[in-house]
């Protein structure tokens, strides 16, 4: 069973998937080489994420990760002989982490932005994953729309350093801006009637209704603005990424892609 959002997967061929971007410099690869090389010779994949993003990759209380991402890592470091390494972070510093080499690929719900290209590689996209609110259920009819939140009543409340920091602050003018540091307690906040709107992925909206008993995601079949997500690389690394993205479009053309799918967003 699917869940009520679309979920795209749109992959390229691994000669067109080069995407060149901006001017800021970070490095490309390991001296010698590609991450490709680098990651087969070590035997562990070393990978970035912040580790609070249901459903792609959160770190549970023994210390572990569960999630999307998760578990596609687990297959693709195995596809190269790896095992994956996890390097906890936070999504201010992902981007800067990656680009000081601190890991081989950044992955946990992020999301694709020009910003981020200017500094390092995308994968393909592999979910179409736009913007819903999240709020209490009762009020899920106040807040249809940006206009409707977008109100000096509505209180706001967002993440840091990331992607729904920067829908926030770019679409809520009047909306009164609460930046909660903490992305697995934010949702306690809205059902303690702290804040009123959340506005983050589709994905985690739904997974959060489950979780929350109380919350409605709002219109996640109708996102807010439209988005996509992918695995973040190397800026530079042309065999790094032609392999992931090979290595992602074999996972979706055989079946595997979408069992990891139904597995958490069912």
């Amino acid at each position: 069973m699917r869940s009520t959002f679309s979920i795209g997967l749109t992959l390229t061929a691994a000669a067109a998937a080069v995407l060149l971007s901006g001017c800021a410099m970070a490095p490309a690869a390991p001296a010698g080489g590609s991450h490709l090389d680098a990651v087969q010779k070590a035997a562990a994949l070393r990978i970035c994420t912040p580790g609070d993003y249901k459903p792609f990759s959160f770190q549970k209380a023994d210390g572990s990760f569960e999630g999307i991402d998760v578990d596609l890592m687990a297959g693709f470091s195995a596809s190269l002989g790896a095992k994956p390494e996890w390097v906890k972070t936070t999504w201010a510093n992902l981007l800067p982490d990656l680009g000081a080499g601190k890991c081989d690929i950044a992955v946990g719900g992020v999301s694709v932005t020009t910003d981020r290209q200017k500094r390092a590689f995308f994968s393909a996209p592999y979910m179409v994953n736009g913007k819903a609110p999240i709020a209490r259920c009762a009020d899920v009819a106040k807040y249809q729309s940006v206009a409707d939140i977008d109100k000096p009543s509505t209180r706001v409340i967002f993440n840091p350093g990331g992607s729904n920091e920067r829908f926030a602050r770019a679409n809520f003018k009047q909306a009164k801006l609460t930046l909660h540091g903490e992305n697995v307690t934010i949702f306690d906040e809205i059902l303690a009637n702290r804040a009123d709107v959340f506005v983050t992925e589709s994905a985690e909206a739904i997974t959060q209704q489950k979780l929350k008993p109380g919350l409605c995601a709002i219109n996640p079949d109708k996102p807010l603005q439209y988005g996509e997500m992918a695995w973040m690389l190397p800026r530079d690394d042309v065999a790094f990424k032609a392999y992931v993205d090979q290595w992602l479009h074999l996972q979706q053309a055989g079946g595997d892609f979408q069992r990891v799918m139904d597995r958490w967003l069912k």
